[in-house]
């Protein structure tokens, strides 16, 4: 669990180093054919058995994948990997609290929308467009959930998933394209974005699918939480990106309220 999360951080921090030449739109682009190899290889979907009520939650799940990697780059090139990465995990805690009907859910929601309107506060540096970005990237998480679940009830194993993966690279083709000819890639940023993709998509799936056979989903789902704190740190470490008190307290805040919201619901499960 702590080397998927560490190298899902580790890859976008390398991912941004190509920023100043491939855009954030050649990062993604090469992720997104990343994913789908990788995808494709160890599921090995059947397309052609496919019919088109399991073609529909399959091409929204390919919109929205590239949509939230597209959204999150942006917003980590305009706003720091750490903050970006918060705000994009607003959107799974919300589908967590969204039905809840407790008191400590409610809390819950309290504590993470303080921390949200920490970030966000207006400051004469304040890059509004990142920080809509950022939650518009939590939106997209928020909708991949719920259609990875249409799509896992219609489709057996990860086969949806690799269409999905598969779909997407098709769509960002004539996008890659379009960078190639308007910057020239050099090695060492296609060496980037390929790490990105790499670290960020390839080795993140495979250590979790490792991981939940052996951890349970409530486990996993509690550390799913430090991946604001992992996102800052990295940022922090690696490319020099330093929050101050506000930013580091409004993390702890979305990550807290996670935490305490699994933890209850965990207990609640066992009667504890």
């Amino acid at each position: 669990m702590v080397g998927s999360g560490l190298s899902n951080q580790t890859g976008a921090a390398i991912g941004s180093l190509a920023f100043p030449v491939l855009g954030p739109v050649g990062v993604v682009t090469v992720r997104q054919y990343v994913a789908a190899v990788v995808l494709t290889a160890v599921a090995r979907p059947r397309l052609r058995s496919l019919t088109g009520w399991q073609w529909r939650p399959v091409l929204g799940l390919a919109v929205v994948f590239g949509t939230m990697n597209l959204s999150l780059y942006t917003a980590i090139d305009r706003i720091g990997l750490g903050l970006a990465v918060t705000l994009e995990f607003l959107g799974p805690l919300a589908i967590a609290l969204g039905g809840a009907r407790r008191r400590v859910d409610a809390w819950c929601a309290v504590i993470a929308a303080a921390g949200a309107v920490t970030l966000m506060r207006p400051q004469p540096s304040t890059d509004y467009l990142g920080l809509g970005l950022g939650l518009l990237a939590a939106c997209c998480w928020a909708s991949y959930i719920l259609l990875n679940r249409t799509v896992g009830r219609r489709i057996p194993g990860a086969q949806g998933s690799a269409a999905a993966a598969l779909v997407s690279a098709v769509m960002f083709l004539p996008v890659g394209v379009a960078v190639v000819l308007r910057h020239p890639p050099t090695a060492g940023a296609v060496g980037c974005a390929v790490a990105a993709g790499v670290l960020s998509s390839a080795v993140p799936y495979l250590a979790d699918l490792f991981t939940l056979r052996r951890v349970p989903a409530q486990a996993f789902g509690l550390f799913m939480s430090v991946n604001p704190l992992l996102a800052a740190l990295v940022g922090w470490i690696g490319l020099g990106q330093g929050l101050g008190g506000p930013e580091w307290g409004a993390i702890a805040a979305v990550v807290s309220a996670n935490t305490v919201g699994m933890l209850a619901r965990d207990s609640r499960r066992t009667g504890a």
